[in-house]
């Protein structure tokens, strides 16, 4: 616990330092590199607090509240950028954080489960990776309808957005029924580990809201920095969502399913990573489609043919691997190798 709190003194300075940064006009690599290391350190007391708040509820609670307030630093990061006319960083990070999180996170947990396990087998309930996959599909078929009305110039290639308000409202009514069954279905009834120090509410709470409001700063200075930096290093646009944006605003929160898989917690692991992929393609996609209705600069469900193609396949990888609810060190670096080469693909973009 006492590393615990080292760890979230840094942060405070790191995000200190960054707000200096930003508001005395520094040169924008160094206000670029204290945010991305601010923006993940309040990634992770955002997911610590929020473990500690719902280790008093079950697996299925603590999954969902993880996954959501663990979006947090993600969302604002977009809302900014689309409030920065900022567009291909806003949908690559969306969907930059689907593959880190399905690919590069998941094939970690993996590997780490395995290594946890006394077979070298990772076993889980396959029935929450495969909602996941049902859901992810469904945001991919929307996606890939789009973009095929757009390839043949038809009639509805003239209303994107329109059709993406809709699919908006589809998927988050999906959702909505989803998480409703999903929480009731849940066996936990109590503690994910009843043996474990959890902190008390009156102090796990107040660190979940320093820790969400101070990635609402963050995440300005964070995409105000970006664009400036990335043209210093040649790192293009597409890339630096994909990859730098997602990472540090996302997959690093869930290192936390890493450690739940080398503990043997392999159910909580998983439902860690898998329940953050279905918020952000059911969930928080959507609802940033809606929430862009307020700016100059509108997200649709309409991406690049490769990041639909990528999308796609993701799905299909994700329920391949974990429909039958084991998992091997094979399957976990598949996943990795798939993330990695995605992330070439996309450097090239």
């Amino acid at each position: 616990m006492r590393t615990t709190w080292i760890f979230a003194a840094l942060t405070g300075a790191v995000t200190v330092a960054a707000g200096i940064a930003h508001y005395a006009h520094a040169t924008s690599l160094l206000t670029f590199g204290l945010s991305t290391l601010a923006l993940a350190g309040l990634a992770w007391m955002v997911s610590f607090s929020t473990e500690h708040v719902g280790e008093r509820f079950g697996s299925a609670v603590t999954g969902v509240l993880h996954s959501t307030l663990g979006n947090l630093p993600e969302f604002f990061v977009v809302l900014f950028a689309l409030s920065a006319g900022e567009l291909v960083i806003a949908q690559t990070a969306i969907i930059g954080s689907v593959f880190a999180n399905a690919l590069l996170v998941l094939g970690l947990v993996v590997i780490a489960g395995c290594r946890s396990s006394a077979d070298g087998v990772m076993r889980f309930s396959p029935g929450l990776s495969k909602d996941n996959a049902i859901l992810m599909m469904l945001a991919s078929f929307l996606i890939v309808i789009l973009d095929i009305s757009a390839a043949s110039n038809d009639g509805a290639s003239h209303h994107v957005e329109e059709i993406s308000v809709v699919g908006a409202l589809a998927l988050l009514l999906t959702y909505a029924v989803w998480i409703v069954g999903y929480i009731r279905a849940d066996d936990g009834g109590g503690p994910t580990d009843p043996g474990a120090h959890v902190l008390p509410t009156r102090v796990s709470l107040p660190i979940l809201a320093l820790a969400g409001l101070g990635s609402a700063f963050v995440s300005e200075w964070f995409v105000d920095s970006l664009s400036p930096s990335m043209a210093r290093l040649g790192v293009p646009q597409a890339f630096a969502g994909l990859v730098i944006v997602a990472i540090a605003g996302n997959a690093v929160e869930n290192a936390t399913g890493v450690v739940l898989a080398l503990r043997g917690k392999a159910d909580l692991a998983v439902s860690v990573v898998t329940n953050s992929v279905a918020q952000i393609t059911a969930f928080l996609f959507p609802a940033l489609v809606l929430a862009s209705l307020f700016f100059a600069t509108r997200l649709t469900f309409q991406l690049a043919p490769v990041f639909i193609g990528a999308l796609a396949l993701t799905g299909i990888a994700l329920w391949q691997i974990t429909s039958d609810g084991e998992a091997t060190p094979f399957e976990g670096t598949a996943l990795g190798a798939l993330y990695a080469i995605l992330a070439v693909v996309t450097w090239y973009e």
